[in-house]
């Protein structure tokens, strides 16, 4: 993975919505421009070591002796090095890097020719030193929304060329080796620029595996397109991403849009990334109109251990119609939501609310349901989240329950004698299958190889904020 790989990546980490704010924001501080630069810095001399030098040949005038040919082969690299680097920002346009005090290091095969007929032959070291390279770098997005890199403004100077030859007659050496050091000098010089931006185009493939639509079930995906362009400061670089959960297939905007947020000034991670309450509330929408935000709640999903069974026993204690018109017989309970859940973030607290029905049923002697009554419950419960892997998942605890009578088919009954019995249901059967699903959390932008490392999480007014190093690996 190259250095132009490791820092896009870094950083991100176009449908138009209503709002062009977005559901995230992923900052990329100079911890993080250091990480890629060491990492890359490796990569790029690789890249650097595949300089191919092309046999040379010529002919000089040399005093006293006349005409000289020669010619230089087999040439290759025995060392390399890139000894000092720096990667920085520059501000409204993107990344440049300048390296300094590289040295090339290589061998070949000389043969010359004089006199018309005398003819002489050998080996050489050559040794470059003092070369310099600078080249920008800018990043847009393509047309998937997904980072690109471009490299511009390339310029490379080679300093100090020396060459020791072996073999033959050393006289001769003097005569002609500043000619070959001219032209070993402009044959590397001219290979070092196209091979950098060889490096940078290298890139774009390893950006297209960035998940800008990341599959989080059968039901749903999240996308994660860019919306504007990258903004460069003099500390950062900031990608604003769609954020936002859609149904498969389906791509529905919500009637609400996303919160304008923005990051604090920190530093001390690579990488921040702060996530709207809006994607959890896109979350929220497209799940209740798929349909799947309601659970069958059967006597067997309840503990053994509890004396509350569910059953027209139990429930005929409160409300003796069911007893009497239902004897003995088994209950189903469908909870299902009304409407999306609401989702607020606050310093250091993840609120849900849900409105919705519990519709109880008979379980008659055919198998068949009778619907005994439908109540509207207003639930409130609170989240803890966490980030695991490349996913962002969480828990849940239920705070309270508030619940009316919708309709009865069993006559006009107090709804709160059975407040005890619905919030058990709730924290037994509900919450841990909820829980269950959240546990496996959905994914954050990435890209392949990309690891988070060090994570921290603080829940924000509307969004949470994720500090993280990142780790590669091949």
């Amino acid at each position: 993975m190259s250095l132009w790989c490791v820092t896009v990546a870094l950083l991100g980490l176009l449908t138009p919505a209503l709002s062009t704010d977005p559901g995230v924001i992923v900052q990329l501080t100079q911890q993080g421009l250091e990480y890629g630069r060491q990492i890359g810095i490796a990569s790029l001399q690789q890249k650097l070591n595949s300089i191919k030098i092309p046999d040379i040949s010529g002919s000089e005038d040399v005093s006293p002796i006349g005409k000289v040919e020669y010619s230089l082969s087999q040439m290759h690299i025995t060392n390399l090095g890139l000894p000092a680097s720096s990667l920085g920002l520059v501000p409204g346009s993107g990344l440049s890097l300048s390296i300094s005090d590289a040295f090339i290091s290589l061998n070949g095969h000389w043969h010359v020719k004089y006199l018309k007929f005398i003819k002489d032959s050998g080996s050489f070291d050559l040794t470059v030193s003092g070369l310099t390279i600078s080249v920008t770098m800018g990043v847009n997005s393509d047309e998937t929304g997904r980072p690109t890199v471009s490299s511009s403004n390339c310029a490379a100077s080679v300093g100090h060329v020396s060459i020791e030859f072996h073999g033959g007659a050393s006289w001769l050496y003097n005569l002609f080796s500043s000619f070959i050091e001219n032209a070993l000098r402009s044959a590397i010089q001219n290979q070092i620029c196209p091979l950098v931006h060889d490096a940078i185009s290298d890139i774009n493939p390893h950006l297209k595996t960035m998940n800008v639509l990341a599959q989080v079930d059968k039901y749903a995906e999240i996308e994660y397109s860019l919306v504007t362009s990258p903004v460069v400061s003099n500390t950062f670089i900031q990608f604003s991403l769609k954020g936002e959960f859609y149904k498969i297939g389906q791509h529905q905007e919500p009637p609400f849009s996303a919160p304008p947020f923005s990051l604090p000034q920190t530093n001390g991670s690579m990488l921040y990334l702060g996530l709207s309450s809006f994607i959890a509330n896109s979350a929220g929408f497209v799940y209740h109109n798929a349909g799947v935000l309601g659970l069958y709640v059967t006597d067997d999903m309840i503990p053994s251990s509890s004396p509350l069974r569910l059953n027209t026993k139990t429930f005929g204690a409160f409300i003796p119609e069911i007893a009497k018109r239902f004897p003995n017989m088994m209950m189903k309970l469908l909870v299902k939501t009304l409407e999306p859940p609401r989702i607020t973030f606050e310093p250091n607290n993840v609120t849900l609310q849900a409105n919705g029905t519990v519709t109880a049923y008979a379980i008659l002697p055919n198998n068949t349901l009778e619907a005994l009554f439908i109540l509207n419950l207003e639930a409130s419960v609170s989240a803890e989240l966490h980030v695991s892997g490349l996913n962002i998942a969480g828990s849940v605890t239920l705070n309270r329950i508030s619940m009316t009578l919708g309709t009865s088919y069993v006559g006009q009954f107090q709804v709160m004698p059975l407040n005890n019995i619905f919030t058990m249901i709730l924290k037994v059967v509900v919450i841990p299958k909820v829980n269950e699903k959240l546990q496996q959390g959905y994914p954050l932008p990435a890209i392949s190889h990309m690891n988070l490392v060090n994570t921290q999480l603080k829940v924000l007014k509307d969004y949470i904020l994720v500090g993280t190093d990142v780790h590669f690996t091949q």
